[in-house]
């Protein structure tokens, strides 16, 4: 089929036309269970009433007005941030890289207003993706988003994931901070013990330098704490969030400490769209959700059944499962097989999940799903499995044959 939208992305040869909690539906009424949430966006499923009546509450009211004026929904929506986390402030985007992106320039700009330009480089790990405008995938560092647009932007030096040494190492003059995800998403579900966050944290400290979380992922209950680092009992300086933060709609915060911001005065940075009335009145729905005191219980209560039963499959199926890794409804299978082929074979059960490095098949459902959804989640898994698990032994059987 010829389309006039640019061809950036491997589309799979599926559209839907309506959802319905952890399902999406397509035009000739075909149920897929959804268990990639939109990449850890859709927190509530699909066409949440609640969030629906927020949105069409608002739409009937003002859409847009541009930030040259307050944004009452803008307060409310950052003093329940702020009351939940350890920030003191927060700047409003409209996706995870442009809250990177003002994390970024909040970290240099911090030094800069302490009397240290110099200071500009953030540190980050290898297998990190934290967005795709061309500061954030210099970031990353990943040679597949860098190549083809020019001379990687500098600031951001790397070492391998989870090196403690070579983090440390690599602090120099030029250094403003440590740019991690708690949990790398698109690098494979890599989780960073709580042992080293700290540790992470007590280096920043020494050496006057600020942590900066990449939390566009992990944020909003997706790990069972509100926020991934909360695991580890540490907070960070400046943090980047979205996804999940909007449940669907398109929205991003920085979230920073007064002293991170300092240097964040009028004029530093915009957005014309970002914080604007239509996301904070769906953003705060969202949150209002989120910090209800059942909500984190639910998703750690799921969160483990569901890794237990996904152990159990990895020792049903060791040929096609090699482990099982991640936090909360944040988890990952560790592919023998290639990644691609299990997602293929569950989008053949019709369920739905995401691909990442490392060989890994993410599993991302809405936070809100129940027991029932996981027993059919399981018996698309174990049907999936069986059939790659049969096509390796008749694989292996020919092989032998052949010799």
């Amino acid at each position: 089929m010829i389309t006039p939208v640019l061809p950036t992305y491997a589309r799979a040869d599926l559209e839907f036309e309506r959802g319905e909690g952890p399902y999406l539906i397509t035009a000739k009424g075909e149920r897929y269970l959804d268990f990639g949430a939109g990449i850890a966006v859709n927190a509530f499923g699909h066409a949440h009433p609640r969030l629906v009546a927020a949105l069409t509450e608002q739409a009937q009211k003002v859409w847009h007005t541009s930030n040259i004026y307050r944004i009452p929904g803008q307060e409310k929506l950052a003093r329940m941030l702020v009351e939940a986390t350890f920030a003191d402030t927060v700047f409003f985007t409209n996706s995870g890289a442009e809250a990177l992106e003002c994390a970024i320039k909040m970290a240099r700009k911090y030094h800069a207003a302490g009397g240290a330009p110099e200071r500009y480089e953030l540190i980050t790990m290898e297998g990190a993706f934290h967005g795709r405008t061309l500061a954030t995938i210099a970031a990353g560092g990943q040679k597949k988003y860098l190549e083809g647009f020019g001379p990687a932007m500098p600031g951001f030096p790397q070492v391998p994931f989870g090196d403690l040494k070579a983090l440390e190492a690599a602090i120099g003059p030029a250094t403003a901070g440590i740019l991690i995800e708690p949990i790398q998403g698109e690098g494979g579900i890599r989780v960073i013990p709580n042992e080293m966050l700290r540790a992470i944290r007590a280096l920043c400290d020494k050496k006057g330098i600020l942590l900066v979380l990449d939390e566009v992922q992990t944020g909003v209950g997706r790990t069972g704490k509100l926020f991934a680092h909360e695991l580890a009992g540490i907070a960070p300086d400046i943090m980047g969030v979205a996804k999940a933060l909007g449940g669907g709609f398109p929205v991003g915060a920085c979230l920073a400490t007064e002293a991170a911001a300092r240097g964040m005065v009028a004029g530093t940075h915009g957005s014309t769209f970002g914080g604007n009335p239509l996301a904070m009145a769906v953003a705060s729905a969202v949150m209002e959700m989120a910090l209800d005191e059942n909500f984190l219980p639910h998703v750690n209560m799921l969160g483990l059944k569901l890794r237990q039963k996904l152990a159990m499959l990895a020792d049903q199926y060791p040929r096609v499962i090699e482990a099982v890794r991640g936090e909360g409804l944040m988890l990952g299978i560790k592919c023998r097989i290639t990644n691609t082929d299990l997602v293929a074979a569950l989008r053949e059960e019709k369920m739905l999940t995401v691909g990442a490095g490392d060989n890994v098949v993410r599993l991302l459902p809405p936070l809100n799903i129940e027991e029932g959804h996981l027993d059919e989640a399981m018996e698309k898994l174990g049907r999936a499995c069986a059939k790659l698990d049969a096509g390796l032994a008749d694989e292996a059987a020919l092989a032998g044959a052949k010799s």
